[in-house]
């Protein structure tokens, strides 16, 4: 396991994996709801990608979450290929069981030892187990490596995926947050951030703009009581439009709040410098 500091600074990593040994817990279907954004609003990076490249960065213990990862964009993409990426040589050897035509396994870490630039990068429930200092360092490394309109998306979500947030970001920055919960699985909106990620989740606390955006979706949930009668989709919908009259930038739309979404600009709730 390499020291912080490597992680912080990975120009010092002297050829080997840039990375930390993590628990691997995951779960089949556990990273659907991120998936099922990035085959919807997000679906044309991978459309005009000139070469279709996709890493599952730190896909665990079992390599079910990649598998889903690619049967799910190759719908939309036939010829993507998806290489699973994965810091401890025994994951990858069991995963290799599974390799098939436009899915593969790689040993490595944040430096993405893959041929080509990525258009999509997921790392999830990767970052969470590592300090908050390490995740601009982390974040700039696979920037970096990112194809021309590649996206890098870092995200934490629960152990069965009902409550999932990430941030996307570009090569040049982050981009949004997304909160996606299953109604039925949370009393208040807030209730997600336990799973917020590492950049934010120890930053909700007063005086943090991420604290004034869980508090403001809890105050519009609650103003949306009267339209539980017409089912959670209705009033999860009311928030976001209530949110978004409020001032808050929210970037998508009523298709995607049916669903459990919102997203919002990174800048309405970076940490405070």
């Amino acid at each position: 396991m390499q020291r912080a500091e490597q992680v912080r600074d990975p120009g010092r990593r002297n050829g080997r994996p840039v990375g930390n040994v993590t628990r691997g817990t995951t779960n089949p279907n556990r990273m659907r709801r991120l998936d099922r954004w990035l085959t919807g609003p997000q679906a044309w990076r991978l459309l005009a990608a000139s070469d279709p490249l996709v890493v599952d960065l730190g896909y665990g213990a079992s390599p079910a979450t990649a598998v889903e990862l690619y049967e799910r964009l190759a719908v939309i993409r036939p010829d993507v290929r998806v290489t699973g990426i994965e810091i401890e040589p025994e994951r990858v050897r069991q995963a290799r069981a599974l390799e098939r035509p436009g899915l593969s396994f790689q040993l490595g870490g944040f430096e993405l030892p893959v041929t080509g630039r990525p258009v999509l990068v997921r790392a999830f429930n990767v970052l969470r187990q590592y300090e908050e200092a390490d995740v601009g360092g982390i974040w700039k490394l696979v920037q970096g490596r990112l194809a021309p309109g590649g996206l890098f998306i870092d995200g934490t979500c629960d152990e069965i995926g009902r409550r999932v947030t990430w941030v996307a970001l570009d090569a040049e920055r982050p981009l949004s947050l997304s909160v996606s919960v299953r109604f039925g699985a949370f009393t208040l909106p807030s209730d997600a951030a336990e799973r917020l990620p590492k950049a934010l989740i120890h930053r909700n606390i007063p005086g943090e703009k991420i604290h004034s955006y869980l508090q403001a979706m809890d105050q519009a949930w609650l103003a949306a009581a009267p339209l539980a009668a017409f089912g959670n989709r209705q009033r999860w919908a009311a928030m976001c439009r209530t949110l978004l009259d409020g001032g808050w930038p929210v970037q998508d739309g009523p298709a995607r709040w049916r669903l459990g979404e919102v997203t919002v600009a990174w800048d309405a709730v970076s940490p405070q410098s």
